[in-house]
């Protein structure tokens, strides 16, 4: 067994237009001082991380690596979640997810497409240039807006759906092997790879590809009622990243698991800082480390109560505590005996 990597942070959530969130080595100040050891960083900010000249330069990469262990940091993975969602895009949301792409491809959802296959492609490159051997994405949703039997269930429309997105992260998937990087999938509600069926029906539709692989994250699952740590058991072999995040579902009678259209505050499922949820963390952890899962435990913060710079400081201090460093022996070897045949 190997002890997990940790702590890491996703600076998706901390990214902002004032000092020290406006830059690199600004926000890797403020993370290092926080006690973390890795950065997970999206790719939709050319500031903070210019994805172009990292896929095509070593010298970009080898400057961004030592900038980075100049405050004892390293890149967990890269993140390519907002262009991984404009990969396939079911039109009734085409103006939803409009603004995650530059305004030349705006209102075309093929130019938008081919955009964002473009950019998570080039996240492999970079990725392969950095070292990584992982990387974190959303699937996109051709068939959400059909998930619940209303309007009434139609097996075709699902299998078409999840051909054509099969047809579309085939070649990424590909490209993603060519550069030795595993394309890890945050099942996530909203997308439609959210729970492990649907991860399932997709791997087989991509041939059970090597590079197809899951970024887990419990509180998706735990605001879905699913049992999270069964999960681990059913798809460790998958499971290539790791978001730490906590949630609680506060069972009520006026809304469920839908939300009801409620700011997150007001929901019955609600994301929360660390340590203030339902999570089963030390299960978790134990689970993890059990089947030598060899990745980072990165915080993903999103909480609709507490200040963000306080779940950034409580989060690196909580993942610590739940990493298991792993034993070199076993605990009986005292006790073994020789053999007798």
């Amino acid at each position: 067994m190997r002890t997990i990597k940790g702590p890491g942070i996703f600076l998706s959530q901390f990214i902002g237009a004032h000092a020290p969130f406006n830059s690199l080595d600004g926000l890797a100040g403020w993370a290092a001082g926080k006690g973390y050891k890795a950065l997970q960083i999206p790719c939709n900010h050319p500031q903070i991380f210019d994805l172009e000249k990292a896929a095509s330069s070593q010298t970009y990469c080898d400057d961004i690596t030592g900038k980075l262990a100049e405050h004892g940091l390293v890149i967990s993975e890269l993140s390519t979640h907002l262009e991984g969602q404009l990969v396939a895009v079911n039109p009734v949301y085409g103006e939803a997810f409009d603004h995650f792409a530059p305004p030349e491809v705006r209102g075309n959802d093929a130019a938008r497409q081919a955009w964002a296959t473009a950019q998570v492609k080039k996240a492999a490159a970079a990725s392969a240039k950095l070292g990584l051997t992982a990387h974190a994405t959303f699937s996109g949703s051709l068939a959400w807006p059909f998930f619940y039997p209303w309007p009434p269930h139609n097996e075709q429309r699902f299998r078409d759906a999840f051909a054509e997105l099969a047809r579309r992260w085939r070649p990424i998937l590909d490209c993603y092997d060519e550069h030795g990087v595993d394309l890890c999938f945050e099942l996530h509600p909203g997308e439609d790879l959210h729970d492990g069926v649907t991860f399932e029906r997709f791997l087989a539709l991509v041939d059970n590809h090597p590079r197809c692989n899951i970024l887990y994250d419990p509180s998706h699952m735990a605001l879905q009622h699913m049992d999270y740590l069964a999960f681990i058991d059913l798809y460790h072999t998958r499971i290539k990243a790791f978001h730490v995040k906590d949630a609680e579902f506060r069972a009520n009678g006026r809304s469920g698991v839908y939300g009801g259209y409620q700011p997150w505050i007001n929901r019955a499922g609600r994301f929360r800082s660390l340590g203030d949820g339902q999570i089963d963390f030390k299960g978790i952890f134990s689970k993890l480390t059990q089947y030598d899962y060899d990745g980072w435990a990165v915080l993903e913060w999103e909480c609709c109560m507490k200040d963000g710079d306080v779940g950034a400081s409580e989060g690196s201090e909580f993942i610590r505590r739940h990493i298991i460093p792993v034993s070199g022996r076993a605990f009986d070897d005292f006790a073994a005996g020789g053999t007798n045949d």
